[in-house]
């Protein structure tokens, strides 16, 4: 799988001190990704790139919004996301990834690739539960929510406090109270 050039950072040729980066988002980059669970995606990544002489600090900032199909109703929604990320990149003897918030790279290394980052970044951004703000609301007017409702079971009215019982719990009832 090839990466993408855009999100390469050769940062073996900038200064000490911070860099900014900026990323647009669509479709096309969840497409390399082979990820569909979006309709359609407008998030802009702002990344603050700082080099030091021993390591690099990379911050991302992720704002915009996704179309994507309600958990509920299947109805296709624009969800708001924001997120945040903190990377360090140190150098080391071999590449290392198991931490989440600490990358080590080898010393030979040149340049960083960052699409990973920006897609988990966004993907975590999404809520668990996918809920059109419509039917949160009860603003939204869809079939499936008709028949949801439809099939809903039935909640019994209570009659001034009487409770119907089964009249072979009844006699079960005077056992114990003839004692």
């Amino acid at each position: 799988m090839k990466n993408l050039n855009e999100f390469k950072i050769p940062f073996v040729g900038l200064k000490l001190g911070k860099h900014h980066f900026e990323y647009q988002v669509d479709n096309k980059f969840f497409a390399f990704f082979e990820y569909d669970d979006f309709n359609k995606v407008d998030v802009k990544v702002d990344l603050e790139f700082e080099k030091k002489s021993t390591m690099l600090e990379l911050n991302f900032h992720i704002k915009g919004t996704v179309n994507l199909n309600c958990d509920v109703t299947n109805e296709p929604y624009d969800e708001a996301i924001e997120n945040n990320l903190s990377l360090v990149v140190k150098f080391g003897e071999a590449y290392n990834d198991e931490n989440e918030e600490l990358l080590i790279i080898p010393h030979g290394e040149y340049q960083l690739e960052v699409q990973h980052y920006i897609y988990e970044a966004i993907v975590l951004a999404i809520p668990f539960k996918r809920i059109h703000p419509g039917v949160e609301d009860g603003t939204l007017e869809s079939d499936i929510l008709d028949r949801l409702e439809e099939l809903q079971p039935k909640i019994k009215e209570e009659k001034d406090n009487e409770e119907e019982t089964d009249p072979r719990w009844d006699k079960l009832k005077n056992l114990y109270n003839d004692k």
